[in-house]
């Protein structure tokens, strides 16, 4: 982890342009907006005043640009004593991926952060870069945080805030991205970052730099709860707004009560309240007669929101409306982060309480999941179904699809939950007999604990029996995601002095169990982490014990 403050070469880079920013942004700001509120202020708050973000200056036609973000971050930063800044990674082609830490902290330090005994919320945008609605409303927020606004919630929260995490992605602008999509019509980044991965797949995998360094500063800082903001098409459906909590069935059942039960219905009864919007569970209506219903998306932990249940967090995904316009998503994911944000302020001590338990909560001896399907309701839900009309965007042409104020009712069954379909017993630890850098740096980059051996000697253990394994016909992702087929058998192995024991009795178990087990449906061998065994001599070098390893 690198700080921010050390890194004078772009500060120096950034103030040049900042400059530049301010006075272009000056001049085309009223006046009555620069001028010092009552309480104080000064002329250290006058640039954050005079920023303004993309949207709000064009009339919602452009977004934000990488080094206008990170202008806008130092900006903030300098004027405010909540406000810190640091890096937690760089792209792809070298850009920086910067992070504001807002609370009353003396450093940025992750264990500051840690120490703070407060409740740690984490709010990413632009992960996909062509739905820009969270990189612009965490701009805003940073804005308002530095003019003093909302000072409350750092009585009990501190957030890490990452606007452009997607950065390579955001600067690849095109008029013709995502072209149903109302807006902004002079055009958004891309969905793939630059190396044509999609970055909320590859959470587990880690084959991009921008994921590896997510990972290890999630690693570091620990938040307790962690929200993605992205955009969706798809069905044209009622809502402003749509969300999910973790899907994998291994996510623990406190954390899935608390966004369930309390959180999530709260903040949707709060917006509806309010502004009389409809937000919902993600989903698309898919399959026809008794298979017709409301489908989510996925479980598997390279989705951010799955990845961070299975690290014993409570992860959140949003997702505003494509076809409502560039303003109104802005404003919907705006309201959602609010009411996420406030519902976090009050019950900040049972939110740290459910992650505590989350992650005390023992798995070894526990049959968990390896691969799962949809779950169906138990009875049809209430859906609310909506209409599009056409219009031309201005400068490329096409035809973007814009949202009608129409939410038509309509019972279906809704299938927004994961049952197991294949499960396994979590043992006392696993051992890599073999392994290789690319294992390591996975495992290291997640915030695993291993240790070596130390001794050789020979142990009674499992050893996956491989009986057939296959490559998927296409690529996905930059892989061909492999499946065996087989079973775990006792054996007598001799195990050498440098294998690598990774014991079961840490915090990251339910993440380790999908990782490790050769059966995963989004594991290490799927993501062919352990081709060079497979294709040598069909074995695999992973062993488990399910008794301690001493």
């Amino acid at each position: 982890m690198r700080a921010w403050r050390d890194r004078t070469g772009l500060a120096t880079a950034m103030a040049t342009r900042l400059g530049l920013l301010v006075l272009l942004v000056g001049m085309a700001v009223p006046v009555a907006a620069q001028v010092t509120p009552a309480g104080g202020g000064g002329a250290a708050l006058d640039p954050v005043r005079a920023l303004r973000t993309a949207p709000e200056r064009t009339g919602f036609r452009e977004t934000t640009r990488h080094d206008d973000v990170v202008a806008w971050m130092e900006t903030v930063a300098a004027a405010s004593p909540v406000i810190q800044l640091d890096t937690f990674g760089y792209s792809l082609q070298g850009r920086v991926l910067p992070m504001a830490i807002v609370g009353r902290l003396t450093d940025t330090r992750p264990e500051t952060v840690r120490a703070s005994g407060k409740t740690v919320v984490y709010l990413q945008g632009n992960i996909h870069a062509g739905e820009v609605e969270g990189k612009e409303v965490l701009l805003m927020m940073l804005r308002e945080f530095a003019l003093g606004e909302h000072h409350a919630l750092l009585d009990s929260l501190v957030l890490l805030i990452v606007p452009n995490y997607n950065a390579d992605g955001n600067e690849a602008v095109l008029l013709t991205n995502r072209p149903a999509q109302h807006g902004p019509v002079a055009g958004m980044g891309t969905r793939p970052n630059s190396q044509g991965l999609n970055l909320n797949r590859d959470h587990t995998k880690l084959t991009s730099p921008e994921a590896r360094s997510l990972a290890q500063m999630l690693a570091a800082y620990d938040p307790h709860v962690g929200v993605d903001l992205h955009t969706t098409n798809g069905t044209r459906h009622g809502y402003y707004l749509t969300y999910s909590p973790p899907l994998h069935p291994n996510t623990t059942d406190g954390i899935v009560s608390l966004l369930r039960d309390d959180w999530l219905p709260h903040t949707t009864a709060e917006v509806s309240r309010k502004y009389d919007w409809d937000f919902y569970y993600y989903g698309n209506v898919q399959g026809q007669g008794e298979a017709r219903g409301w489908y989510t998306f996925d479980h598997r932990p390279r989705f951010s929101n799955n990845y961070l249940g299975l690290r014993n967090r409570i992860g959140i995904l949003s997702e505003a409306y494509s076809y409502a316009t560039f303003e109104d998503r802005i404003l919907a994911t705006r309201r959602f982060v609010d009411e996420i944000l406030a519902f976090a302020h009050t019950h900040a001590g049972r939110v740290r309480s459910v992650v505590a338990a989350a992650e005390a909560q023992p798995v070894i001896g526990q049959r968990l999941a390896t691969r799962a399907t949809f779950e169906r309701s138990p009875e049809p839900v209430r859906i609310l179904m909506g209409a599009v009309e056409e219009e031309r965007n201005p400068y490329s042409g096409a035809t973007m699809l814009r949202r009608l104020d129409v939410r038509t009712p309509e019972m279906m069954y809704e299938y927004g939950t994961f049952a197991a379909t294949e499960t396994a017993v979590v043992p006392a630890a696993y051992i890599l007999l073999e392994t290789s850098p690319q294992v390591l740096a996975n495992l290291e980059a997640h915030g695993v604990r291993t240790r070596a051996l130390g001794q050789a000697r020979e142990l009674e253990v499992e050893r996956f029996r491989v009986d057939s394994t296959s490559l998927a016909p296409r690529e996905f992702e930059g892989q061909r995601e492999r499946t065996v087929v087989g079973e775990w058998v006792a054996a007598s192995v001799a195990v050498p002095a440098d294998a690598v024991v990774i014991d079961m009795d840490q915090p990251l178990a339910r993440l380790l169990f999908t990782l490790l087990e050769p059966r995963s449906d989004d594991g290490l061998v799927n993501w062919n982490l352990f081709d060079r065994w497979l294709e040598a001599d069909g074995t695999l070098p992973i062993v488990r014990s399910h008794r301690p390893v001493r």
